[in-house]
């Protein structure tokens, strides 16, 4: 299937309810809500025939519809806290089917986000290609050596995680990436039978520390401006 027949779209999920950071989605960041930043990239991408926001919250309904995205409310059985993101996007996908509308490739763009580009989202979702590539994902390098990782038991006590690897220096230990938590991409019939967003053959694209701030406390927050003008000096 040539990629340029896929139908593709797009789904932000947010929530009002963040046991975190309150109202995460509608904190202004450069004159706009948060949220509003992810709908402008994923439009701007033209990755995607349809975007969407799947929602809890009526504040976030009306952002999302001023800004481009079309709102979808969300089932309330997953709008708890212990909710996870693919019931999330299954819900979504059932109800673009009862709507006859089906898609090949689904991306996942959190609004905790929004340093991230429309490059950025274009480059992982274009990794996503039926049995070459069918789950795809945005990821940072470590700042820290991952193979000397310690595990915390109950009482205290600290474990090696990888005993083979601790005593290796950094140029000799594998390379480690981590998933940004701001974008990923996924072949939907993959997806659903997975019902995850890290399935076989995942590939990842690697964004830069100043487009990766994964926006959950207040300090993450404070973060943001500094890596907002860190890219902005980047980009000069």
């Amino acid at each position: 299937m040539s990629s340029a027949k896929y139908r593709r779209i797009a789904v932000i999920p947010a929530r009002g309810g963040s046991s975190l950071l309150k109202r995460k989605a509608l904190i202004e960041f450069k004159g706009n809500p948060r949220i509003a930043h992810t709908i402008l990239a994923a439009l701007e991408s033209q990755c995607f025939e349809k975007v969407v926001t799947s929602y809890d919250d009526m504040e976030i309904l009306g952002v999302a519809a001023d800004f481009g995205a079309i709102p979808l409310e969300r089932n309330p059985a997953l709008a708890t806290a212990s909710a996870t993101t693919a019931p999330v996007l299954i819900d979504v996908l059932d109800h673009e089917q009862k709507n006859r509308e089906t898609w090949d490739v689904l991306a996942c763009l959190y609004a905790t986000a929004p340093l991230r580009t429309d490059n950025d989202i274009s480059a992982v979702v274009n990794l996503v290609e039926p049995e070459k590539c069918e789950f795809a994902m945005a990821v940072s390098h470590a700042d820290r050596p991952i193979h000397r990782a310690l595990s915390v038991a109950d009482n205290g006590i600290l474990d090696v995680v990888w005993p083979d690897l601790v005593n290796l220096n950094s140029q000799e230990a594998p390379q480690y990436v981590f998933g940004n938590g701001s974008t990923y991409a996924v072949y939907v019939p993959s997806f659903l039978k997975n019902k995850s967003l890290y399935g076989p053959g995942l590939r990842g694209y690697v964004m830069p520390p100043e487009r990766s701030v994964d926006i959950d406390t207040e300090e993450d927050l404070e973060l943001l401006p500094y890596y907002a003008d860190k890219r902005a000096t980047r980009s000069s």
